[in-house]
């Protein structure tokens, strides 16, 4: 009798959770369309590309220096001693040592710079996408660009103005903060 009573319970239970548990929703986004509407993501692009483009002509204005004392001890290593032609091309070497590892250190700022902006944006597209998400009672959203096939519901459009809103307020919220010089 108690075998059958627990059996009963467990039976009633378990229709009960079942009728408890929403189905799961599934919609997409297209990731791509919520970045390119972005502007705190056009201004990172914009930044990124400034500062490299500065750094190359720095790298330029470095590597024509080293040509131009290269040429330059070239025409005189003929006349010159041996000790100051190895204090020369010790120079250049140094040049040279200063000029890849400038290189190395513009490389890393850009990397950390662009890891940290991709880290920001991606946070505002997840939050954009959650807000929507909840108000419309959505399990899961997947990215219609990293899947063969996105049936369901496209929230592209809905998570498109959260998103813009979103980015407003960080944009105004970073504008606000005081800026404190890289390396502080």
């Amino acid at each position: 009798m108690k075998k059958l009573f627990f059996a009963l319970l467990i039976a009633l239970t378990t229709v009960s959770v079942q009728a408890q548990t929403k189905p799961s929703v599934i919609a997409h986004v297209n990731s791509q369309k919520l970045l390119d509407t972005m502007p705190s993501r056009k201004a990172a692009i914009a930044e990124i590309s400034e500062l490299s483009r500065r750094a190359d002509e720095e790298l330029k204005a470095m590597e024509a220096n080293l040509e131009k004392e290269y040429n330059a001890y070239m025409a005189r290593r003929a006349g010159q001693t041996p000790a100051m032609n190895q204090y020369d091309e010790g120079r250049l070497a140094k040049m040279q040592a200063d000029m890849q590892a400038r290189e190395q250190e513009i490389n890393q700022i850009l990397q950390t710079m662009s890891n940290e902006m991709n880290e920001v944006i991606t946070e505002t597209v997840k939050a954009a996408v959650e807000v929507v998400s909840k108000k419309k009672g959505i399990t899961y959203v997947i990215d219609e660009n990293s899947v063969l096939f996105a049936g369901g519901t496209n929230i592209t459009n809905e998570v498109i103005p959260e998103l813009l809103r979103i980015d407003a307020e960080k944009t105004k919220l970073k504008a606000q903060a005081p800026q404190t010089p890289p390396g502080q």
